[in-house]
């Protein structure tokens, strides 16, 4: 186990998990730069650690994350920054967290209670499969806040849930529960909130049993299939599926089938 002062990273090899636990409750688990690139650092680890097999994002206290923390990056006293340089940075902490969330060849499972917002809303759309409390809260607080969106939201909303509530929550600045989140297809799954911790190990241990290679693929082609043609679309499907094919689970899955038992993966 590893950590940053607002950040846990648990890597267990014996279930194929990284967790990554958001920890600065006090702050609503407010993302520091530091805390940003120990979470890069830590998926892309876990893209080369053939003993991982699924990823957990979680948080300590009552809020998932308030969202990047600008009070603790526009310190006071701190000589002005030259200009360019959030457009420079945020292309390689913020927008690099939620690239790599979407693309690495893992499974991510987000465990979503209290306030989601900003940053931390992206976090949770960026992963695979959400799970929220009921009273969670989904927010987008740019507009209210007098700039921009940034981190994917204007990328990763309209494909969730379409246009126009993509308006609502972007350019109205309107607040979704857990419940409604889940109602309009946000995320995976709302649940009571003394429920969530036990949906989203048991959804994230599903997955790590699951056969990795062909996960991953699938995964790869379901998020480069948002942007591409029907033709090469199918043509990455062809890919992975050469690929998938040689995998050792692909050769344990049609002995399950075969044998009628349920398959024993084992991520290679």
């Amino acid at each position: 186990m590893s950590r940053d002062d607002a950040v846990r990273i648990e890597s267990e090899s014996a279930d194929g998990v990284l967790r990554i636990v958001l920890d600065r409750p006090a702050a609503k688990n407010a993302l520091t730069p530091a805390a940003v690139r120990a979470i890069i650092e830590a998926l892309e680890g876990a893209a080369r650690d053939d003993a991982l097999r699924a990823v957990l994002v979680a948080s300590a206290g009552p809020d998932f994350c308030a969202g990047a923390d600008v009070v603790s990056a526009n310190a006071a006293g701190q000589e002005r920054p030259r200009p360019g340089r959030l457009q420079r940075r945020t292309a390689l902490e913020a927008h690099r967290l939620v690239e790599l969330l979407t693309t690495v060849q893992l499974p991510v499972v987000c465990a979503v209670r209290g306030a989601a917002a900003g940053l931390g809303c992206q976090l949770a759309l960026a992963a695979d499969f959400t799970v929220a409390a009921d009273t969670a809260t989904f927010w987008e607080p740019f507009i209210a806040r007098g700039f921009t969106p940034d981190s994917g939201a204007s990328w990763l909303l309209p494909r969730l849930v379409g246009v126009a509530r993509a308006r609502e929550l972007l350019l109205l600045g309107e607040k979704l529960s857990g419940a409604r989140a889940a109602e309009w297809g946000m995320i995976h799954r709302a649940v009571p909130d003394a429920d969530l911790d036990g949906a989203a190990e048991e959804l994230v241990s599903r997955l790590a049993q699951g056969p990795t290679v062909a996960l991953g693929l699938a995964k790869t082609t379901l998020q480069s299939g948002l942007t591409l043609s029907l033709t090469e679309t199918m043509a990455k499907e062809a890919l992975a599926l050469e690929l998938s094919v040689r995998s050792e689970d692909f050769r344990e899955g049609l002995a399950a089938f075969r044998e009628r038992r349920k398959p024993e993966f084992k991520g290679r």
